[in-house]
């Protein structure tokens, strides 16, 4: 795929939001649960629960941060779960990582009648608020049973390579606390 186009997609989603540019100071990619630290903290404005990209697509969201460093839950991690959707379609799961090979991840439970192919793109649905939609994640490399046999899981290659990663952005979206406050206000109701 044309890294060039990749990014400029990636910039024209993320052109209303404000980013923070970081370095990667440490990164695992070989553990069941990888993390990234990056050189940028709550004094730069990094808060929890933002989304980190690079040029390629997809990193990870913030889990922890201090003055001057943050963690970072990347997709190679067994906790991480980003929503995202076959690109053009309404057909969505979460990507979760299984171990092993640190370009692979997976989608699972997509109806059978969905209408891909190998080769299609997977990009972010905008159904958090931590990442704006139609950021670039991978593309389909198999599709496989589910384990019931009922839908299909697809398997993802990633578009980030996580093991040559150095620098990232960091999404602040200016609405995500609005959405998110409004969320849990609806939730409070319902009890």
């Amino acid at each position: 795929h044309d890294t060039t186009y990749v990014e400029h997609r990636l910039l024209e989603h993320i052109q209303d939001l404000n980013v923070i540019g970081a370095r990667i100071i440490e990164n695992s990619v070989r553990m069941k649960d990888n993390i990234i630290m990056l050189d940028k903290g709550s004094k730069d404005g990094v808060r929890t629960e933002m989304g980190v990209v690079c040029g390629t697509g997809v990193v990870g969201i913030v889990s922890q941060v201090s003055n001057h460093y943050s963690l970072v839950l990347p997709i190679l991690n067994s906790r991480s779960s980003i929503s995202c959707r076959l690109r053009d379609t309404d057909y969505f799961g979460s990507l979760v990582w299984k171990g092993g090979n640190v370009l692979d991840a997976y989608i699972d439970d997509v109806p059978r009648h969905a209408k891909f192919k190998v080769g299609d793109a997977v990009e972010t649905s905008g159904f958090s608020s931590v990442f704006p939609a139609g950021i670039f994640v991978g593309k389909v490399s198999e599709v496989l049973n589910s384990p019931d046999g009922l839908s299909y899981e697809l398997k993802v290659r990633l578009s980030v390579d996580l093991a040559k990663l150095r620098d990232v952005m960091i999404i602040d979206n200016p609405d995500k606390i609005e959405i998110d406050t409004l969320k849990s206000q609806v939730i409070q109701e319902k009890l």
